[in-house]
């Protein structure tokens, strides 16, 4: 099925794998099936405990879909071909934790030494900029895969690298500032990853 930005360009996976090469790498890599959406995974499970516990509302943003072009292979059976997302995706997760409007964005790296800003769009900047502004905490909650650590990456700390690039300073975050000036998330049995906890030092006095 394609699937296209409101632009008209084609929506392509991260990593541009074929069906075919994901196969393998499922079969070659017994843990390749914890990859990709394995941080959504124990997010989304922590929020269900979040949920369930009553400690906060907090849940994944659909992204609306436009369907174009249906085929019907059979008469019980509908594929689609094509669609469109009809505006660009802001942040993955809000909700809202002891009266505060929690606003933050998921994401993952196989960097050691430093999270690349590409991995962030600029209207996901622009939105956490207003979301701010506005009195909300927004953060970035970064896994570093292959060190198995993670942190919340408050978002005055990912505004200030990311006006540095504008700049002309470095495209990326070291690993040092995540050490320095975020907070890191220790996972756990239940909650898998309590990340509210983490960043209680991000609420208002």
């Amino acid at each position: 099925m394609a699937i296209r930005y409101p632009n008209g360009r084609k929506y392509t996976p991260p990593n541009n794998t074929s069906v075919g090469q994901t196969t393998k790498k499922k079969k070659m890599d017994p843990t390749y099936s914890n990859r990709g959406k394995s941080l959504e995974d124990k997010i989304d499970e922590t929020n269900q405990y979040y949920l369930s516990a009553n400690i906060a509302v907090i849940h994944k943003k659909p992204v609306p879909v436009q369907i174009v072009k249906v085929e019907y292979p059979s008469r019980s059976a509908a594929v689609i071909r094509e669609a469109y997302f009809r505006t660009p995706s802001t942040t993955d997760y809000n909700g809202v934790y002891k009266g505060h409007y929690i606003d933050f964005d998921a994401k993952e790296t196989k960097n050691k030494t430093s999270f690349p800003l590409k991995n962030v769009h600029l209207h996901q900047v622009i939105h956490m900029r207003a979301a701010v502004e506005q009195g909300g905490i927004c953060f970035l909650l970064v896994q570093f895969t292959t060190l198995e650590r993670f942190f919340i990456l408050p978002f005055d700390v990912l505004n200030r690298a990311w006006i540095g690039m504008d700049n002309g300073e470095r495209k990326s975050i070291p690993f040092e500032v995540f050490e320095k000036e975020a907070i890191e998330v220790k996972e756990g049995y239940v909650p898998q990853l309590d990340y509210l906890k983490a960043i209680t030092a991000l609420l208002p006095i």
